[in-house]
C-alpha cells in the first residue's frame, strides 16, 4: 500500500463516526430465501412477487459484480444510481457550512448540485486548454477542510480520459477522498483504476449500469473502495435503497456478458463513424478524441445548431455555456439509423 496523507479517522464526520446504524429486519436474519415463515418485518403475507423487502446488501448482485470486475464484495456498496453514492460520501464526509470539495469544470454537474445540497463548499480548478488537470493548481487549492476531490474520466462532458500521471499524483499528493468516476469506462481504452484499490486507500471508484449496460432505468450506481470507507457508507445508507425489482433486472443483465460486449463494441465502431463524419461539416471547427459514448464538438453557433437539430427532431446537448466549451455540442452515439439521420441533417444546414 502506497504512503499517502489519507487518515479515514481525520476525514469521517464525528457524528457519523458516533452513529448506531438502523438494523432492519432483513440485516437482522440475512437468510430470508430460507424456507421460514416470516412473520418479523411487517409484510403484507400475500404473495405478489415484490411483498417481502429486498436484500438491504445485494449479496447476490455484489457477487456477480465482484466476479466480473475482479474486486472483492467487501470493497463495493450499491446505490439507487451513482448520485446516491455520490451523495452519501457528502453526507459521511463533509461536515456542512465547514468542510469543502474540489471539483475540475467542465465536467459533470451533479457534483456542484450535491455539494450545494449538503452545505458544502465546492472549490473549483478549471481544467488546461486540453482537458486535462491542472495538478498543482488542485493540490494548491486543498487545505486541512478539502474532503473530497472528484475526477471524471472519461470526462463529461469532454469525453477524455486523464493521464495516468496526473492521476498518481494527485493520488499521492491529496489528503481527502480521491472520487474516479468511471461511468463511461466500458468504452475507454484506458485501464479502470480498479486494480489500484489495494494500494491506495484514499481511492473511491464510481461506475454504473446506466451507459454501457443499458440500464439508466433501473438506476443502478456502484461504489468501489477500502473496506473502511464502504463500512462507513454502510453506516449512512437507507436499508433498502436498492429495491428488489433492480436487483433482478442487473442480474438478468449481467448473465448476458456477450451481449454487452457486442452493444459497447457496436457503439465504439459507430462513434468512430461519427468522428470521422462531423469532421467532414463544413460548421464544425474542432472534433474532441472521446473515450465515452459521446463525442464533444465545436461549432460556429452553438445555440443555433442546437435549435435547428431540435426542429429536425433531434436532441442534442449544447454545452456552450461549460467552462472552457463555447460553441460546443455534445453527441451522444446512437443507433446506425440514428447517426445516419443526424448526419443527413448536420450536411443539409445552411
Amino acid at each position: 500500500m502506497k504512503e499517502t496523507l489519507f487518515d479515514i479517522n481525520r476525514l469521517v464526520r464525528p457524528n457519523v463516526a458516533r452513529l448506531k446504524p438502523y438494523s432492519s429486519a432483513r440485516d437482522e436474519f440475512e437468510d430470508f430465501e430460507a424456507e421460514m415463515v416470516f412473520i418479523d418485518a411487517n409484510e403484507n403475507p400475500f404473495e405478489s412477487d415484490v411483498n417481502r423487502y429486498p436484500d438491504p446488501q445485494q449479496r447476490k448482485l455484489k457477487e456477480v459484480l465482484a466476479a466480473r470486475r475482479g474486486v472483492p464484495a467487501d470493497n463495493i456498496l450499491l446505490g439507487n444510481g451513482s448520485d446516491e453514492v455520490l451523495d452519501l460520501l457528502f453526507r459521511a464526509f463533509c461536515e456542512p457550512a465547514q468542510d469543502n470539495v474540489l471539483t475540475l469544470p467542465p465536467t459533470y454537474g451533479m457534483y456542484k448540485v450535491l455539494a450545494e445540497i449538503n452545505n458544502v463548499e465546492n472549490r473549483e480548478v478549471l481544467l488546461s486548454q486540453e482537458y486535462q488537470p491542472r495538478v498543482k493548481d488542485i493540490l494548491e487549492a486543498a487545505d486541512r477542510n478539502t474532503k473530497i476531490l472528484f475526477l471524471c474520466s472519461p470526462n463529461n462532458p469532454t469525453g477524455n480520459s486523464f493521464s495516468a500521471e496526473s492521476v498518481t499524483a494527485l493520488l499521492e499528493g491529496f489528503g481527502g477522498l480521491v472520487v474516479i468516476d468511471e461511468a463511461y469506462i466500458d468504452f475507454s481504452a484506458q485501464e479502470s483504476c480498479l486494480h489500484r484499490l489495494e494500494e491506495y486507500p484514499n481511492l473511491v471508484v464510481t461506475q454504473t449500469l446506466s451507459k454501457a449496460y443499458g440500464l439508466a432505468g433501473i438506476r443502478l450506481g456502484i461504489c468501489f473502495a477500502s473496506p473502511g470507507v464502504i463500512a462507513v457508507l454502510n453506516r449512512i445508507k437507507p436499508p433498502y435503497n436498492v429495491n428488489a425489482l433492480t436487483q433482478r433486472r442487473a442480474l438478468i443483465r449481467l448473465d448476458d456478458p456477450d451481449s454487452i460486449d457486442k452493444e459497447v463494441s457496436d457503439v465504439k465502431r459507430e462513434k468512430g463513424l461519427l468522428f470521422n463524419a462531423l469532421l467532414e461539416v463544413k460548421f464544425v471547427s474542432q472534433v474532441f478524441p472521446s473515450d465515452a459514448n459521446f463525442i464533444l464538438a465545436r461549432v460556429d453557433d452553438a445555440n443555433l445548431r442546437y435549435r435547428q437539430l431540435l426542429d429536425k427532431g433531434i436532441v442534442v446537448r449544447n454545452r456552450t455555456t461549460q467552462p472552457l466549451c463555447e460553441n460546443c455540442l455534445r453527441f451522444t452515439v446512437g443507433t446506425p439509423e440514428e447517426n445516419s439521420r443526424l448526419m443527413e441533417e448536420l450536411r443539409g444546414m445552411v
